[in-house]
């Protein structure tokens, strides 16, 4: 394949089951070095998007290359050059760290002597290499996460796939992950990732698509996103002892205002390019907030602009 050529082509991609459609119709193309994110709620459809991706699920529609081959017609090919971090650890608990990754590369037919010292470098990199003779169950959560890491990465892959990578971890051990990432993209690995955290994916990201039921919302890059969908800063107004009618009407005293409001069962959200001036004039209409809150807009504030606020289970 070209190297210009995209790593991943997806083009009006499909996925049924049964009357269920979980995927509908996306196009998407993923290049060469580059992290790559899918963002949406449970059941927009990322994580089926990953898994065809992954040659573990096959289409029932559209057309889809990895690496330039067909997933349908060379799935085992394509997977031979995939690392894959699950979005739960499937580590042998009964192993030590280093066993589980020696044993890993030796499915994928690496020479013992050469899985041995992968195995002592991948310790290294996710800072684990002086728990390398302990068992996977004396490992925390983050520790495990880093493991299942370095294990995807024991077949040299050219495609880094993480679903949800740090789903459960503390703030400490999402950083460290994050760090790992980064370092994988500063070595020209191309990452694909589903998260659910909109800071995440600002982190590591260079271009996502937000997904919702089954279809792309939106792509970009998180800062295109953001401009395109909001504004470039967002007030947040509480008013204090009001009930939801009372913030419906003060909602209503600010038709008109420069900015898009938001009314939530809490507070109101005044979308705006100047936050200072937006204040000021909700105040020349006689309201006073009992706190304000000025800050940059996020991509949590596109995903919810394009999805909503409903809760989906």
């Amino acid at each position: 394949m070209s190297v210009d050529s995209p790593l991943i082509h997806a083009q009006n991609l499909v996925k049924r089951y049964g009357d269920f459609v979980a995927v509908n119709g996306i196009d998407l193309s993923v290049h060469r070095g580059e992290a790559f994110g899918f963002l949406g709620a449970n059941g927009a459809g990322k994580s089926t998007t990953m898994r065809m991706i992954g040659c573990v699920s096959e289409p029932s529609a559209g057309d889809l290359t990895v690496l330039g081959m067909d997933t349908v017609k060379q799935g085992a090919e394509i997977r031979a050059r995939l690392g894959v971090v699950p979005q739960e650890d499937t580590l042998d608990t009964e192993l030590t760290l280093f066993e589980n990754l020696v044993i890993y590369a030796r499915y994928f037919g690496i020479k013992y002597k050469v899985a041995k010292a992968r195995a002592r470098e991948l310790l290294e990199f996710v800072q684990l290499a002086d728990r390398a003779d302990k068992l996977v169950d004396e490992l925390s959560g983050g520790m495990k996460r880093r493991l299942t890491i370095a294990r995807a990465l024991v077949n040299e892959p050219d495609v880094v796939m993480l679903d949800e990578p740090t789903t459960g971890l503390d703030p400490q051990a999402r950083h460290l992950v994050w760090e790992r990432l980064f370092q994988l993209k500063q070595r020209g690995i191309t990452i694909i990732l589903t998260t659910h955290y909109m800071d995440e994916a600002e982190q590591l990201c260079d271009r996502l698509v937000i997904m919702d039921a089954g279809r792309i919302a939106s792509e970009g890059s998180p800062r295109e996103l953001i401009e395109r969908h909001v504004t470039r800063e967002v007030v947040e107004l509480r008013f204090n002892g009001l009930h939801t009618d009372d913030l419906a009407e003060i909602s209503a005293k600010l038709d008109g205002i420069d900015g898009q409001v938001d009314p939530l069962p809490d507070r109101i959200l005044l979308y705006s390019d100047h936050a200072e001036t937006a204040l000021a004039e909700v105040r020349a209409r006689g309201l006073e907030p009992s706190s304000v809150l000025e800050r940059r807009a996020t991509l949590e504030d596109v995903f919810l602009r394009l999805t909503g606020r409903r809760l989906i289970e």
